[in-house]
């Protein structure tokens, strides 16, 4: 056998081949620079600097975090992208107010009912905040295409409420076709509900992607300056109060989420941000200023007790209660340069002091009459825009009006230690009983 103890093994060819030895006895490791990427100087930092810096990492990191909990995922490359495609998005889904005034039977007082009754519906199912505005934009979409009657009114909003639960939600979130046949207490059959949804979808072209309020809410809170989440609750309270109003429907998204937290951060005593308001940010916050100031009783009743928990920080509490005290929004600059001394012409100059003419200002025309009727509709042969008979009941004229008043002796009175959807009771009745008194009350099994 051959001895193999003393020999010496053959060293393996290797791809990298070791470095020559220093000739002094010393190896260094140099680097060596690329002509193209030349050395920077490197730059010393101080021990507190360095420490404020890892500090202020820790903190974003930790945001990043909370924000990913919630299910918001904040990348900052394609930040400025996602921006653009959403106000090209936004401004392709939006409604027309022109055909929406066209509307032979629809008027603009049965929307707060419809609005309040989805609101109702949407909070007892705990569906996510996008899909209330996303229902609400499949509406007015298909009102702006569709003739609708008054006794499918209600209909299309349950449809529009199925369709954006299914986009946005979760499956075992999503109402069923039996929980919709129940809440309108068996006024349409299942089967109309899932024709309605095609009717919708088909009229809508099934462009679903719309940037919703909340969305460019969430991106506005989580930017740079993250927002406290008392001031997001009280613009989510504000931008729901102008899904019941005619005057916010022809404002894009993105103006709406801003007017509403910029006027969210003036209720709460925050610093205003001059550089990020536009002019169209500006006149929601009036129109909203205003609504409030003068009919801060007549809100949503429902709307008011979602957000009068613990749980949104009892936003609408803080709102009615500044706007009952007499808080006004001022919208004139923070910032202003003093005048200017002026030097007269002559010693002798005395300015005439004359009277302003009186203005006469003249009310914008509010009233409910509708434009002219639409010839015909689009599809004659449409189940759902079919004519009726003029002896049908449900096409009478309105009798009554919806005007919820909002109770303040009972909005401080609900224990906080549950969550809000365990109040909630849908006890309201159909959307075409406001022109015949009907018995049938829309109701939830619990």
């Amino acid at each position: 056998m051959k001895d193999v103890s003393n020999s010496v093994r053959a060293p393996r060819p290797s791809a990298y081949p070791k470095k020559r030895p220093s000739p002094h006895g010393v190896s260094k490791a140099r680097k060596q620079q690329s002509p193209l990427y030349p050395a920077q100087a490197v730059v010393r930092k101080s021990p507190r600097g360095a420490k404020a810096e890892a500090l202020v990492q820790r903190q974003r990191e930790a945001q990043i975090l909370a924000l990913r909990r919630e299910g918001i995922y904040l990348e900052e490359e394609y930040r400025d992208e996602i921006r653009f495609y959403m106000h090209e998005m936004e401004r392709y889904t939006m409604s027309s107010m022109t055909s929406m005034d066209q509307q032979p039977e629809i008027r603009w007082h049965m929307r707060p009912c419809l609005v309040d009754f989805l609101v109702e519906i949407h909070f007892t199912f705990r569906l996510r905040p996008e899909t209330l505005y996303l229902t609400l934009n499949i509406i007015d979409r298909y009102v702006s295409r569709r003739i609708v009657y008054v006794k499918h009114y209600q209909l299309v909003g349950c449809a529009a409420l199925w369709i954006a639960a299914k986009f946005e939600d979760a499956k075992e979130r999503v109402p069923t076709v039996q929980d919709l046949a129940q809440i309108c207490r068996d006024t349409y059959d299942e089967s109309a509900f899932i024709q309605m949804e095609g009717h919708v979808l088909s009229t809508i072209q099934w462009a679903l992607g719309h940037p919703t309020a909340e969305a460019w809410l969430r991106m506005m809170c989580c930017g740079p300056c993250v927002e406290e989440p008392k001031v997001q609750h009280v613009a989510r309270f504000l931008m729901e109060i102008t899904l019941f109003y005619r005057e916010f429907i022809e404002f894009t998204p993105s103006s709406i989420a801003l007017g509403a937290l910029t006027l969210a951060r003036y209720i709460c005593g925050k610093s205003r941000r001059i550089f990020e308001e536009t002019e169209e940010c500006l006149d929601i916050v009036e129109l909203l200023d205003t609504r409030l100031a003068k009919h801060v009783n007549d809100l949503s009743e429902t709307l008011v007790k979602k957000y009068s928990y613990a749980f949104y920080s009892k936003a609408a509490t803080s709102v009615v209660q500044y706007y009952l005290e007499g808080g006004r929004f001022q919208r004139q600059a923070v910032f202003s340069l003093p005048a200017l001394p002026m030097t007269p012409i002559k010693s002798s100059y005395s300015p005439k002091i004359s009277t302003p003419m009186s203005v006469s200002t003249t009310a914008s025309d509010l009233s409910d009459d509708m434009p002219g009727t639409p010839s015909s509709p689009m599809y004659s042969s449409d189940a759902f825009s079919s004519s009726y008979c003029s002896d049908d009941k449900e096409n009478l004229p309105s009798s009554q009006v919806f005007s919820p008043v909002v109770n303040k002796q009972h909005v401080e009175t609900i224990p906080e230690q549950f969550l809000p959807h365990d109040f909630v009771t849908i006890s309201r009745p159909a959307l075409h009983s406001l022109n015949v008194p009907s018995p049938r009350l829309i109701a939830i099994v619990a």
